[in-house]
């Protein structure tokens, strides 16, 4: 346990300089082969927001209140996991990677959740630095409510948050475009292959691949898709972000909320701008993952819509 809570003070520096050190080799290979140059300004929106919400933010809305509920399930837990032995920790990372899942689900699946995950799927290029651009907000939207199920199971909470932050740390190395696929790995783990695809605007690619470290709950509950060779990857949102303006980026979707319940003129509407996938409207002419599938479907409509995704 020591070992692992020493690792993740080390992490803050560790990720930025690697993401330093990217940002440089991708730059002198853009200046040797020619390519996409590197983008340094959105590199340094990311930054930001990570600085920002790891400090002033983590002092202002820390986790006092999630993780005393969590204690209280925990002493109500079903029964007690034997964390004296490595089959309690198997169970543990096992738990935390099933509510990991279902959370990055939601994230994208739920429009009150999308509003603050939409900030790290924001950047037009995939490189290190997106890995730590999450967004300010997401401990006011409650994300960590997916986690309360693990407590109740018995595993004990500073576990499973010990192990979400891991899960976290993880993923940073998959934020690559020059690492190629991984084989047999492909299979369990979640690689920068499987993540790439993730990150997709691709109308092929959208709500795919939710795994943290594992990509085995993504075949199990059929939300995995293989990256192919002949449907390069197209980062962004579907509806791209071309600016640097932080307070935009960390706010355009919460806008954009709060005018669509503004204009609600029931309460199954507010329900679905709240809770509805994005996209989602009352008169059925939103533009959800499933909208844009079937009008790719119709006749003539397939090349405008991939385009356009």
């Amino acid at each position: 346990m020591n070992v692992l809570l020493l690792l993740l003070k080390l992490s803050v520096a560790t990720v930025l300089v690697a993401s330093l050190i990217e940002a440089v080799v991708l730059s002198w290979r853009h200046a040797r082969a020619g390519g996409p140059a590197y983008d340094w300004k959105a590199a340094g929106v990311s930054v930001i927001d990570f600085l920002v919400r790891e400090y002033p933010l983590r002092l202002l809305l820390p986790l006092a209140f999630f993780t005393g509920a969590m204690d209280w399930i925990y002493q109500h837990r079903l029964w007690t996991l034997p964390m004296d032995h490595w089959s309690g920790w198997v169970a543990c990372f096992l738990g935390q990677e099933f509510c990991y899942y279902w959370y990055h689900r939601a994230a994208h699946r739920v429009r009150w959740f999308w509003c603050t995950h939409a900030i790290h799927h924001s950047p037009n290029q995939l490189n290190l630095s997106a890995a730590y651009r999450f967004g300010w907000t997401g401990r006011l939207t409650g994300s960590l409510l997916f986690f309360f199920v693990a407590p109740l199971l018995g595993m004990p909470p500073r576990v499973i948050l010990l192990m979400l932050s891991l899960n976290l740390l993880y993923q940073f190395w998959i934020h690559a475009t020059w690492i190629p696929r991984l084989g047999p790995l492909e299979w369990v783990l979640n690689t920068p292959s499987a993540h790439r695809v993730h990150h997709a605007s691709n109308l092929e690619y959208l709500d795919s691949n939710y795994g943290g470290v594992l990509i085995v709950f993504d075949r199990l509950f059929g939300t995995y898709t293989a990256e192919r060779a002949d449907v390069p990857c197209r980062y962004g949102l579907v509806t791209p972000m071309h600016t640097n303006n932080l307070l935009r980026i960390e706010f355009t979707q919460w806008h954009a909320l709060w005018r669509d319940l503004r204009s609600a003129r029931s309460a199954r509407a507010v329900w679905g701008y709240l809770f509805k996938p994005p996209g989602w409207s009352p008169d059925g002419s939103g533009e959800t993952t499933e909208a844009l599938r079937r009008r790719a479907a119709e006749p003539g409509g397939a090349g405008k819509l991939t385009s356009a995704s």
